[in-house]
């Protein structure tokens, strides 16, 4: 995935052999192991031949190889950990790094407090350009807001050829509250699942537009080839399998969304000022990122699990109370660093900037 997203944006790609070493079997782990020596080998010629000032790795298995080239070659490490708490893979690789970028203050004591009595740089999650442009710069007052949420609104229609209300957001009688559902970027069987027992209930009260995944498309084609409702209410259910760059404007445009809780959230909910109802993946670092913007009075949660019984009650109460959701979208202005990709970017530079000069 990583190497069509790269390729897609214009970038340089290079893939280099790694593999897992934690949790598998000895077998595996001796094979990866392999992997791992054959890709230190081909990032060593790779860092040789580009010959970079400085690494910004995000952590994960295969940064491994890259981080210990350039170590190796006395180029200077930054990671960045998105999320609320360091995975394996990144407290290794924290050892090597000379700087650790996170999202939030409340992580740095991991890497021992905040530059220069510890790692740790305070940037804030890195949120795409066009996010930040369709939401106003991320610092509008609330009606100024509600104005580029109908806007974002508007081109998201034309960009989809989807024919819905573009009045949320206003103070339209009419207008219904619009609802985005995704599940992450290979979408969630989970959320799909309760999300199609609740169109019935959800309907009446809702747009949606849901984002089923690539995955799982073909299932939602053959179980709903009867809509569920009447055909003025199935007109406000609207599926696709995978949404590119109108993702942005559908988190601009959403009053309210069903979604994991992905390191993502942590930046581009607040940012867009997307009050969420969260149901972080089992299994891995996201209920820690869930637990953050509840805490913070800007989502609501939810297990797995209990997907099917709660979706349905948890949104509709959410519908059905205009200014709690106006609560939460306070509470995540407040959490809103729209600048965190410049903020990375000068902390690259000054940690290049401080390796010249020593």
């Amino acid at each position: 995935m990583e190497q069509r997203l790269v390729s897609h944006a214009g970038i340089a790609y290079r893939g280099i052999a790694t593999g897992q070493l934690r949790g598998k079997n000895p077998l595996t782990v001796a094979r990866n192991a392999g992997k791992m020596i054959a890709g230190f080998l081909e990032s060593l010629a790779i860092v040789r031949e580009f010959r970079p000032d400085v690494c910004l790795a995000t952590g994960g298995y295969v940064c491994a190889p890259v981080v210990a080239a350039c170590r190796l070659q006395g180029i200077p490490v930054m990671i960045y950990l998105p999320d609320m708490v360091p995975g394996w893979a990144i407290r290794s690789l924290g050892i090597l790094a000379q700087r650790v970028a996170v999202t939030f203050p409340e992580v740095a004591h991991y890497f021992g407090g905040v530059y220069p009595s510890g790692k740790s740089v305070v940037t804030g999650y890195p949120v795409r350009q066009d996010l930040v442009a369709a939401v106003g710069g991320g610092a509008l007052a609330p009606a100024d807001h509600a104005e580029h949420r109908r806007a974002a609104r508007i081109a998201l229609a034309k960009a989809l050829d989807l024919c819905f209300d573009t009045n949320a957001g206003t103070n339209a009688e009419s207008a219904l509250p619009f609802i985005l559902v995704w599940g992450g970027s290979q979408g969630s069987l989970n959320i799909n699942n309760a999300t199609w027992q609740a169109l019935p209930t959800l309907l009446p009260h809702a747009q949606i537009l849901h984002v089923v995944g690539n995955r799982d498309w073909a299932m939602w084609q053959q179980r709903m080839q009867t809509p569920p409702v009447a055909a003025a209410l199935w007109a406000h259910y609207h599926p696709i399998a995978y949404l590119h760059e109108e993702m942005a404007l559908a988190l601009a445009a959403a009053d309210l969304t069903v979604a994991r809780a992905g390191a993502s959230t942590l930046g581009e909910f607040p940012v867009a000022r997307l009050p969420a109802l969260l149901a972080p993946h089992p299994g891995v670092n996201q209920r820690q990122n869930a637990e953050y913007l509840v805490e913070h009075g800007g989502a609501v949660m939810v297990d797995d699990r209990e997907l099917s019984q709660r979706l349905t009650p948890l949104l509709l109460a959410l519908l059905e109370q205009p200014e709690q959701r106006q609560q939460m979208e306070a509470a995540l202005a407040q959490l809103a660093m729209p600048q965190a990709a410049r903020a990375i970017a000068d902390a690259l530079s000054t940690l290049v900037q401080t390796q010249q000069e020593r």
